[in-house]
């Protein structure tokens, strides 16, 4: 098994049975100096895509799952790993356990864009499901779009 650490609408447990079913949610956590942004908005998708970028002053809400070999695959391809659309990165995650190693996906394009209302709300919804905290899930909803 290895850690992955899940942000945007992959907080949502529901649709994590679905993407990777071999693979149990083990906690939460927080990455410190990292900020959910977006990018990528000319890839034809609607609107801009879900990353992560280093930023000191920021912290990102993460949902930490073990994911068995046989759903990484599968994983890799539906976040466009093969296409280059997103790449794996090893972060370091925070959680009341103590600090752990995971890998997460960061888009292979640059930070810009606006996502759309959908999306976005989406991805506030995950993160509340997920036990994101109330001030959290609301910067997520009041994000422009």
């Amino acid at each position: 098994m290895s850690l992955y650490a899940a942000y945007a609408g992959n907080l949502d447990a529901r649709l994590m049975t679905r993407r990777a079913p071999h693979s149990p949610l083990r906690g939460t956590g927080w990455l410190d100096g990292w900020r959910l942004t977006f990018g990528g908005e000319q890839m034809g998708w609607e609107g801009a895509l879900a990353t992560l970028v280093e930023d000191p002053a920021s912290q990102v809400f993460v949902g930490l799952y073990d994911i068995a070999p046989v759903d990484e695959e599968s994983m890799d391809r539906w976040e466009g790993v093969p296409l280059q659309i997103y790449r794996r990165t090893t972060v370091r995650v925070h959680t009341l356990d103590g600090d752990l190693a995971a890998w997460l996906y960061v888009l292979n394009d640059y930070e810009g864009g606006l996502p759309s209302a959908r999306y976005l709300g989406e991805i506030a919804d995950a993160a509340e499901s997920a036990g994101a905290p109330h001030d959290y899930v609301m910067g997520l909803r009041k994000r422009p779009c």
